[in-house]
Order: C-alpha cells, then sequence, then structure tokens
C-alpha cells in the first residue's frame, strides 16, 4: 500500500461527497444517488486502508449508503470490520457506526444499546445518539424532538466538512426514518427541499 493512501482516499471521499451532497439539494436524486454509491465504496476503502481506529470512515460508508437508498450490505460489513478491529467500547464514533448499522438492519435493541452509549445530549455525538434510540424505540415524538437541535446546530455552522451548507446527518436520520414511517419533516435552509429515495435496503 503506497504511504498515504488512506489519506488520499477519505480526501476523495469528501469531495464525491460534497458532490453529491449539492445533487441531492438541486433536486437531481438519481444523480445523487448514484454519487452517494461511489462515496460509500471510497469511505469503504479508506478504511481498509487505514488503522483500526478509524473508525469515523465506516460511519460515512454508512451515511452514504443510506443517502444511497440501501444501507444492508454495508451495514452488514460494518459489523464484521467493527468486531474483526474489537473496537474501542468507549469510542463514540465505533458506538454511532454500530448503532447506525444495527438500525439499518433492523436490530433495534443492539441499535438502542450503543445509541446511549454514544454519550449525553450535550454534544454532536450524544443528540445523534438520542435520535438514533428514538427510531429504535419507534418513538416518533422523541425522535423528532431529537432531531430538532441536530438541524438546529447544523444552521448555526460557519464551515461544513465538504463545503455543503447541508445537515448530511438529519437527512440520513430522516431517510431512516421514514423507512419506519415516523419521519419528521422539518424544514431548514440546511435540507433539501426533495429527500433522498429509499429504494431498497441493500
Amino acid at each position: 500500500m503506497p504511504p498515504h493512501e488512506h489519506q488520499e482516499l477519505l480526501s476523495a471521499a469528501i469531495e464525491r461527497e460534497g458532490q453529491a451532497q449539492q445533487e441531492l439539494i438541486d433536486g437531481r436524486l438519481d444523480a445523487a444517488e448514484a454519487e452517494f454509491r461511489e462515496v460509500a465504496d471510497l469511505y469503504r476503502r479508506s478504511w481498509e486502508a487505514a488503522h483500526a481506529r478509524a473508525y469515523g470512515r465506516l460511519v460515512g460508508m454508512l451515511k452514504a449508503s443510506v443517502l444511497a437508498g440501501g444501507g444492508a450490505e454495508q451495514a452488514e460489513y460494518a459489523r464484521v470490520a467493527l468486531a474483526d478491529a474489537d473496537a474501542d467500547p468507549e469510542s463514540a464514533t465505533a458506538n454511532y457506526a454500530r448503532a447506525l448499522a444495527a438500525l439499518i438492519l433492523g436490530d433495534d435493541d443492539d441499535a438502542r444499546v450503543h445509541a446511549l452509549a454514544m454519550g449525553s445530549g450535550d454534544d454532536a455525538f450524544g443528540r445523534t445518539g438520542a435520535a438514533l434510540a428514538a427510531l429504535a424505540a419507534g418513538d416518533a415524538a422523541a425522535y423528532a424532538a431529537a432531531l430538532e437541535p441536530i438541524v438546529r446546530d447544523f444552521e448555526k455552522r460557519c464551515e461544513h466538512l465538504t463545503g455543503v451548507a447541508i445537515a448530511d446527518t438529519a437527512v440520513m436520520l430522516e431517510a431512516l426514518a421514514r423507512r419506519r414511517g415516523i419521519g419528521a419533516a422539518i424544514e431548514s435552509p440546511v435540507l433539501p427541499r426533495q429527500s433522498p429515495r429509499n429504494r431498497s435496503l441493500s
């Protein structure tokens, strides 16, 4: 493996993710889905090339796969990868990946355990964990209440990882919520007018 290949793959994933997000904002859903599939693959390859504690790349892979309309294959992969890596049980990022993978696969009990292990509601991990736990419980009111501060936090940000002003975490959560029939439908300048479609779970 060439030196720094994992960083080059990560940079490519982030760049393509920005393109996918812009396609979504512009309402080009087919193009966005195709881009997000490529993004998920790049995050997966960057994980495989990186050290075993780069859990954020698995989260990126899972988020992109959900926004591409699927996620089951990537969720199965993440579960195995985290087990093989003997992931730190105290890591909020590792628990995020575990909770997200479990939720995608319908393992709600496991999703709830790891979502609650992401931390308190005072930071980004805690807020996202509360939303994931509410989805796992099928609690529409709790989910909507948890999603609101996530969206408002993105609205206050001056910088975004990809350079695109979009609440990507909230968009991903809403995609999962709609699969369960409990979407919150919050309006915000950092949310696209058209939502990504969920064609399948693969």
